[in-house]
């Protein structure tokens, strides 16, 4: 690597899909999950950018990652950069999704102005990537090419005539790079008998959304096929206001953005003489990556990346298995036993199971639909919530009651806030809480109690070392989430 070089990682982790229903739901989508260890995904993602640093002094300066979500996730996004290390990190709040090329052009116009003019590293947050020396290689050899102008993509070497993917079709080796070819063309999810022909060509490798380009080039190729992004965002930019390590651009502003992928904005036209490049030759490039790499679009997916048994099965969490084969089970909250079964996926979370066909999983958006039609919560939020102060567990509801396990981190507190159809029952079962209820306040210990009636202002802190759990029995005519009128918040938040 090029020893001036500065790469500014940007990570994108705004998505929300629900293609691993009922683990993602759109409140906690599958980029904050842990599917294959302990770490979430865009914790890995973070992680394997610590390594691009290599020997001190003998490769580029890896910034501190700007990442890209928005307001519903900015608190557990934080609270994961800050468990991986990232002590300051940048998050840029998208008021709105717009697709990847405003996420990036956001991103790109709302960094620090300098001298240097930092190489863009795109990563989508939710990818799984298990050979990291590739990995690596691949982004040394996108440094020479993006430090000489070019835009530089990522394909992956096809193993399968894939039909979820779309497709690059690579041209002439680039003179000189190791493994660069000149990128030809993009192309959308084909049939299968074209998939088959793109693997058979050797032409063609998978589009895996990961990017390098200076930032300059970025700004100024973008503003030739998409200009009309470039102006939106940079307006969002010029009203930012920051909050903490969050930045918050104009709303309205970002909103007029058309809603476009990087693919379509720029990749499909830098790769066809519809868009003259600042120098003759090419102004694209693809490096093939062979990485064992996977965007984790479906359960099937993610079996083929885990490791496997004898068996070929794949299991987390607390599983056991009897003459069953080729078979993924991911156990989140008890034992999950299976006897008998071939070639299906089983994943089970507190408040949902899901027994599906392997070969079906991609069809998962059909039988989501479905669920979201008898409860849209299910498809929306786990049984456990985040929030910014800690979290929150619906242990049982029924008619006119709500109990839940809260766990306030140490040092947070609750908003100061009143209720307006029900009251409240606190039970401290380990840890020490400092309770505002009125005008009182008062400490409480573990197995002691407090009553909040119904409309009384009150707000619950921690003020000790280890995290507060508390049991919270609410009664009333209306237990929704929104019924929260909130008088004052250490984070910013409005309503509920």
């Amino acid at each position: 690597m090029s020893g001036s070089a500065i790469i500014q990682p940007v990570i994108l982790a705004g998505g929300s899909g629900t293609r691993l229903w009922p683990a993602s739901r759109r409140a906690h989508p599958k980029q904050l999950l842990a599917l294959a260890g302990e770490n979430t995904l865009l914790q890995e993602t973070v992680l394997r950018l610590r390594a691009l640093d290599g020997v001190p002094g003998a490769g580029p300066r890896v910034a501190e990652p700007a990442v890209v979500t928005n307001e519903e996730y900015r608190f557990v996004v934080a609270a994961q950069l800050q468990e991986v290390g990232v002590t300051a990190p940048r998050i840029i709040l998208e008021p709105v999704g717009r697709n990847t090329a405003p996420a990036l052009t956001l991103a790109a116009v709302a960094l620090p102005d300098s001298e240097d003019d930092p190489i863009l590293l795109v990563l989508p947050s939710d990818h799984l990537i298990k050979d990291l020396a590739a990995f690596l290689a691949a982004v040394d050899e996108g440094v020479q090419h993006a430090e000489a102008g070019l835009v530089v993509t990522f394909g992956i070497t096809p193993d399968r005539p894939e039909t979820g993917y779309g497709y690059i079709m690579a041209g002439e080796p680039v003179a000189g790079a190791p493994t660069a070819r000149v990128l030809v063309s993009f192309t959308e999810k084909p049939g299968i008998e074209t998939a088959q022909r793109y693997l058979d060509s050797g032409d063609y490798l998978w589009n895996s959304g990961m990017f390098m380009v200076k930032r300059s080039v970025w700004l100024t190729t973008l503003d030739r096929c998409q200009a009309e992004i470039v102006a939106s965002c940079r307006a969002a930019v010029a009203v930012t206001k920051t909050d903490g390590v969050f930045t918050r651009v104009g709303g309205a502003e970002f909103g007029s953005c058309p809603a476009v992928s990087i693919d379509y904005a720029v990749m499909e036209q830098l790769g066809s003489p519809k868009v003259p490049g600042p120098s003759a030759g090419a102004q694209a490039v693809v490096i093939p990556l062979d990485a064992g790499w996977s965007d984790v679009g479906a359960w099937a997916s993610l079996w083929e990346v885990l490791a496997h048994d004898e068996a070929g099965n794949a299991c987390c969490g607390d599983v056991v298995l009897e003459n069953s084969r080729s078979t993924l089970v991911h156990a989140d909250s008890r034992l999950v036993a299976l006897l008998g079964v071939d070639d299906l996926v089983v994943v089970e979370t507190a408040d949902a199971v899901l027994v599906a066909s392997k070969e079906r999983t991609q069809d998962l958006k059909t039988l989501v639909a479905l669920v979201q039609e008898r409860d849209e919560s299910l498809t929306t939020y786990h049984r456990q919530v985040h929030r910014p102060w800690g979290r929150f567990d619906s242990i049982h509801k029924g008619e006119r009651f709500h109990v839940k396990h809260i766990v306030v981190s140490p040092g947070a507190s609750l908003s100061l806030q009143l209720h307006r159809h029900r009251a409240e029952h606190w039970v401290v079962v380990r840890g020490v809480a400092e309770v505002t209820c009125g005008d009182e306040t008062f400490r409480l210990v573990e197995d002691e109690s407090t009553y909040v009636p119904l409309g009384m202002p009150h707000r619950l802190v921690n003020p000790g070392p280890e995290p507060l759990e508390i049991i919270e029995v609410q009664s009333g005519d209306y237990l929704g989430e929104d019924d929260i009128v909130r008088l004052e918040d250490s984070y910013g938040r409005v309503e509920g």
